[in-house]
């Protein structure tokens, strides 16, 4: 039977997109699971705002690693959401993804964006991907790379696949490019990126058809499901309290959950 991260891998076809849902604590994950997902990621948006906690600054490291063990025991593969991993140092990034492997899980994101809206430096990013190549060799390291969504002067395509080509030397099995929703960058993109194109799915953006035929060989649905879920609690609730009548269909029941 061949191994989970080895599968994980081969998913990734430029051209036949793996669509990777985002998951925010075990209930969302078994939902995802029990929805046919073989493997999912975690958001780090819903991770930290669920502990009260500001995503993006570092913050939120023991209940991603918290979450990754409980993860690790779903029969879907799972892949983790580390920020910038939660260190400067690269030993300790290192460190950390070792930990997470020992609970089943199949590879991590790591991004360069940081708190204040810069890029981290290059080298810096290079050093930890190299941490985590060692520790883990056979983990996916998904390398996200923020130009689109930071504020810089210089060309965000130029800074993108410069950075990418940087990252696939270091070690990345694929290369994230959150921000990106006109076809004919992510095109441009997916054919000068040595590496498997991983975008974000966005709302009015392409559809994962659309991604498909662009190139693209992973889909990320970030924290879209997160926020999603709680407008559905916020349009519920205002229906119940509006006195009109609500379907239950869709609506695990208390008996299923008792069960997870």
């Amino acid at each position: 039977m061949m191994h989970p991260v080895e599968r994980f891998h081969r998913l990734h076809v430029p051209g036949d997109p793996i669509l990777l849902p985002n998951a925010w604590d075990l209930p969302s994950a078994r939902v995802l699971e029990r929805s046919g997902f073989d493997f999912i990621g975690t958001t780090s948006l819903g991770v930290s705002a669920v502990a009260g906690k500001s995503d993006g600054t570092g913050s939120a490291r023991d209940e991603t690693v918290d979450l990754a063990r409980l993860l690790g025991r779903l029969g879907a593969g799972v892949t983790v959401d580390i920020e910038a991993g939660f260190d400067d140092d690269p030993a300790v990034v290192a460190d950390l993804v070792a930990e997470l492997a020992s609970f089943g899980i199949v590879g991590v994101n790591i991004e360069d964006g940081r708190p204040d809206e810069t890029l981290a430096p290059v080298e810096l990013q290079v050093q930890k991907i190299e941490a985590i190549r060692l520790a883990a060799p056979v983990f996916f390291i998904n390398a996200r790379t923020d130009p689109y969504w930071v504020k810089q002067d210089d060309d965000s395509f130029s800074v993108a696949l410069e950075r990418a080509l940087r990252y696939c030397d270091a070690g990345a099995d694929g290369i994230f490019v959150p921000g990106v929703s006109e076809s004919g960058v992510i095109a441009d993109l997916a054919e000068a990126v040595p590496a498997p194109l991983n975008i974000l799915y966005q709302p009015g953006g392409p559809t994962v058809l659309d991604l498909a035929r662009l190139g693209v060989a992973r889909v990320s649905c970030g924290s879209l499901l997160f926020r999603g879920a709680l407008g559905a609690i916020e349009a519920l609730a205002a229906d119940i309290r509006s006195g009109r009548q609500v379907s239950g269909a869709g609506i695990p029941s208390y008996s299923a959950l008792q069960s997870w």
